[in-house]
């Protein structure tokens, strides 16, 4: 994916100069000619298209927010009860992800999200230890989380 950023950046550059132009907007149509040209030799890379990863990793990044906005109106409602009824505890969640960086991208975007942290991994990768505020309610968000980050995780990381 680098590698084809680059080359789609060089390709700009190359556009500006033979338009004998320096501007953003020259720059930009030449960014645009790369996009088409790499997307014609797609075939040729040994990775997939960068554009589908960056679209990929927006999507991964709204699932986040959407997840973090839902998962703070529930601390939100157990804090401002009148009566605190949570039961803290400690609960296993287990993963298809594979590899160090898909299982601490989702270590930390299950610890980022309020309500839960994850305590440990487990030496194969395959289970978190998790503490949640309130396990009933906090662990059945957090599997839902699990599910929709795992696939955007995969989307992002695997061809």
């Amino acid at each position: 994916m680098p590698m084809q950023v680059l080359i789609n950046l060089f390709i700009g550059v190359i556009w500006m100069f033979l338009q004998d132009d320096w501007s953003v907007l020259t720059f930009f149509s030449g960014y645009l000619f790369g996009l088409l040209v790499l997307f014609i030799l797609r075939r040729y890379f040994p990775t997939k298209f960068y554009l589908i990863t960056l679209l990929a990793i927006v999507q991964l990044f709204f699932v986040f927010i959407y997840e973090l906005f839902t998962s703070s109106i529930l601390v939100i409602q157990q804090v401002i009860a009148p009566k605190i009824n949570i039961t803290p505890g400690i609960f296993t969640l287990e993963t298809e992800l594979e590899g160090d960086l898909e299982v601490t991208l989702l270590a930390l975007l299950l610890t980022l999200t309020p309500g839960s942290v994850v305590v440990e991994v487990s030496p194969d990768n395959r289970r978190f230890y998790i503490h949640a505020m309130d396990i009933p309610k906090s662990s059945d968000a957090v599997l839902q989380s699990t599910a929709k980050f795992e696939k955007a995780i995969k989307k992002v990381t695997r061809a």
